[in-house]
């Protein structure tokens, strides 16, 4: 009776140190939550030709917790690129930092090359007090495409909005967050590890892809175009070594 008695104490201290637990961490989660219900992303384009700018728009609500930390991760598509240098010119210009995931060739055409993911931090580490509304503006650059041979001048390349992720230190049971995800993502744009980060539900980003245009060439000329300067070249050449031989120049 006694052995019952003490097991049956146990069994309710162990339960009761549970729902305190629960109810600790909704408390501190619970700010999270209201800011992932309410947050809205935003992505305009900006500029022509093949020299653009994206601009991301994130609203938080008006309480807005203190350490909070913000990740847009954007996924880009194969037809455009982002400059390293051009952003490294810009360091100091701009209140974000970026990761790239791999690295960028600057000269490769669109059709031989891939996709790729940018991490975007929109304030510095360790801010006091993340702002209500953050803006990112991240220059972007068309990448030359495969001539057409079916007579289209222009392609089409569709950014996506990007993924919006939150994290705070108080906040560690971040599984009952539902129904946002949970992802591993680097925790900060010059670390090399991962921390969990809570992820916007994609219903709430009710934007469509932005898309626009780029000029390609014509695959019909293709033939005229290296014939006449084939023989553009050798008429030179002819005429150069003419004159060479006629002045004696050697």
């Amino acid at each position: 009776m006694y052995l019952v008695l003490v097991s049956a104490l146990a069994c309710l201290s162990t339960c009761h140190c549970l729902i305190k637990k629960d109810e600790k961490n909704e408390d501190q989660c619970g700010p999270l939550k209201q800011l992932l219900e309410s947050s809205l992303v935003s992505v305009e384009v900006s500029k022509k030709g093949f020299h653009r700018e994206v601009v991301t728009t994130v609203e938080l609500s008006t309480d807005v917790l203190s350490g909070l930390r913000v990740l847009l991760v954007h996924r880009w598509p194969r037809g455009v690129y982002i400059d390293p240098y051009q952003l490294a010119s810009l360091n100091d210009q701009n209140d974000w930092q970026i990761l790239l995931d791999s690295t960028i060739d600057l000269e490769v055409p669109a059709h031989k090359t891939s996709g790729f993911v940018t991490y975007v931090y929109p304030t510095p580490d360790g801010p006091p007090r993340t702002p209500r509304v953050l803006k990112v503006t991240i220059p972007i650059h068309g990448r030359y495409h495969e001539p057409s041979f079916d007579g289209k001048m222009l392609t089409s390349v569709d950014i996506e909005p990007p993924e919006l992720l939150l994290r705070t230190e108080k906040c560690t049971q971040l599984n009952i967050l539902v129904p946002h995800t949970v992802v591993d993502a680097p925790c900060t744009h010059d670390n090399s590890s991962t921390c969990p980060w809570v992820k916007l539900q994609q219903q709430q980003q009710e934007q469509s892809p932005m898309g626009f245009q780029f000029p390609v060439g014509d695959g019909s000329l293709v033939m005229p175009v290296c014939s006449g300067t084939l023989l553009v070249t050798i008429i030179c050449c002819m005429t150069l070594s003419k004159y060479m031989w006629k002045h004696r120049i050697i």
